[in-house]
């Protein structure tokens, strides 16, 4: 019996106006009434994590930055995964080396060093999508996040490394050159002590070896005193599959990629289609043991 599911937001819970369907928020709900744990396993930000949340109402723990930090459902942080100084240095070594653009994620918000190439980044998203982007509503959607400081621009990076109280837990790198991103992976998948992931074809997300989705998974069923043949696991990118290769139920979403779906033993429906929600009724149902 499935005492715990963890579902990945972009792509998979959320549909592309980054919105949980009503559909999917009852199928939550019907778990939860049977007393089941329902985790989001992102790899945004917290501050980030929770915005499509909370409008639902629900009350769930959160893996967030591929694990880098987890949160219970009163948001306590309940552990964090930080990148040192040393993996700093390697880490914006190679990226400078392979000329990509990044972003820095910390503990109190995202760093941006131009956020033009932000917005040009997310218009590369919505293409490799298929999707039309709307270029005003992007810039309208960067500038929130300035504004409500989830966001800030900084002239270096540098000055945000040795800030106390601040640690560092994930960059996010991007490039249309997908040559580029497949060298700098390459570069960083040579140090053990990282773990190197993307969320979608055109991105890097780097945290430390120790903030997988998959780990973080462990811990919240050590915690529950359940094991990994409780669990259902569900997403769609290179992100999710720490989680999927340990949870029994693993769920790839039919929109997801291709080597997502190799890895996972069940697929479920598109994102667009509610595909979460009905994955876990099946589950619930027992249409699928």
């Amino acid at each position: 019996m499935v005492k715990l599911i963890a579902t990945d937001m972009d792509g998979t819970l959320l549909n592309s106006a980054h919105e949980i369907s009503e559909e999917n928020i009852k199928a939550i709900q019907y778990a939860q009434s049977k007393g089941v744990t329902v985790a989001i396993a992102t790899g945004r930000a917290f501050y980030e994590a929770n915005t499509p949340v909370k409008p639902t109402g629900l009350k769930v723990p959160f893996i967030c930055l591929n694990g880098a930090e987890v949160r219970d459902e009163d948001f306590n942080i309940i552990y964090t995964s930080k990148l040192n100084n040393e993996q700093i240095k390697r880490i914006t070594n190679i990226l400078k080396q392979h000329d990509l653009y990044y972003q820095v994620y910390t503990s109190a918000r995202i760093y941006t060093e131009d956020k033009e190439k932000d917005l040009q980044i997310y218009i590369d998203i919505a293409e490799k999508m298929g999707h039309t982007p709307d270029v005003e509503k992007i810039r309208r959607s960067i500038q929130k996040r300035i504004d409500n400081g989830s966001l800030k621009e900084v002239q270096s990076y540098d000055e945000i490394y040795e800030r106390d109280g601040e640690i560092v837990l994930k960059f996010l790198a991007f490039s249309s050159d997908l040559d580029k991103i497949d060298a700098a992976k390459e570069a960083l998948a040579s140090y053990n002590s990282l773990a190197v992931s993307s969320s979608s074809r055109g991105n890097i997300e780097i945290t430390h070896n120790d903030a997988q989705k998959g780990i973080a998974l462990q811990a919240i069923c050590e915690q529950l005193n359940i094991t990994m043949d409780e669990v259902m696991a569900i997403g769609d990118n290179l992100n999710d599959v720490s989680m999927l290769e340990r949870a029994k139920y693993s769920f790839a979403m039919s929109n997801g990629a291709e080597e997502v779906k190799q890895v996972a033993k069940f697929i479920a429906g598109d994102n667009e289609e509610s595909g979460v929600g009905r994955a876990i009724m099946q589950v619930m149902n027992g249409e699928i043991e």
